[in-house]
C-alpha cells in the first residue's frame, strides 16, 4: 500500500473527434468528486482543423473560435498538473473518475504526454459505468447516464459543458459509493 490519500478527480473532456491525435481536445472540466465546488476548467486550441460535425454540435465549441481565445495546448496541460498538484497536496495520489472513463483518459493522457510532462494520473483510469455495472450487475447496456440517472436521481445532469458534466459524474460517482457500494 502506498499510504497516500487518494483524492479521486472526476474529469470530462469535449473533443473534435473519436481518437485523440487526429482530433483535437478542446475542452477540460475536472472537479474533486468529495469536494466539487474544487474545478478547473479550461478551453484550448485545437491542434489541426479535423473535426467530426457530430461532436462540434454535440458540444456547440468552435474551432474558429477556440482557434482565437483557447489556451495552447502546452499552457493548458501545465495549468491542469499544477490543479492537479494543488488538489492531490503533498500527501495525495489523484485518481482519475470518468463516465466511460477510457475515452476521456485517452485524450487527457495523449495531451499530458505530448504537450506536459506526462499524465499525473498514471496510465489508469476509475471508470464509472463499469463501477455501476460492478455495484448492481446489470448488464453493460444499462450503463448509460440516462438508464443510471434514472434509478440513482441525481439533483445535476450532463449538458456536454465539460465542467457541468464533470460535476455531474462526480455526483453520480458519490452516489454509487453511497447508495449500492455500501449496502452490499
Amino acid at each position: 500500500m502506498s499510504g497516500k490519500r487518494e483524492i479521486f478527480v472526476s474529469v470530462d473532456v469535449e473533443t473534435a473527434g473519436p481518437i485523440p491525435g487526429e482530433f483535437s481536445l478542446l475542452s477540460i472540466g475536472a472537479c474533486e468528486v468529495f469536494a466539487p465546488t474544487n474545478t478547473f476548467a479550461c478551453e484550448l486550441k485545437p491542434i489541426n482543423r479535423n473535426a467530426d460535425p457530430k461532436a462540434l454540435e454535440v458540444s456547440g465549441l468552435s474551432l474558429d473560435e477556440l482557434a482565437r481565445a483557447g489556451l495552447d495546448p502546452s499552457e493548458a496541460m501545465r495549468r491542469f498538473t499544477d490543479w492537479l498538484a494543488m488538489a492531490g497536496g503533498v500527501d495525495g495520489s489523484v485518481v482519475f473518475v470518468g463516465f466511460n472513463a477510457p475515452f476521456d483518459w485517452s485524450f487527457v493522457n495523449y495531451y499530458f504526454h505530448r504537450f506536459g510532462g506526462g499524465n499525473p494520473f498514471g496510465f489508469t483510469a476509475l471508470d464509472i459505468k463499469a463501477m455501476y455495472m460492478g455495484a448492481t450487475g446489470c448488464n453493460w447496456a444499462d450503463t448509460r447516464s440516462s438508464k443510471i440517472a434514472k434509478a440513482l436521481r441525481p439533483r445535476l445532469e450532463g449538458d456536454h459543458d465539460a465542467l457541468h458534466d464533470a460535476q455531474y459524474q462526480a455526483e453520480l460517482f458519490r452516489l454509487i459509493q453511497s447508495q449500492l457500494m455500501r449496502h452490499r
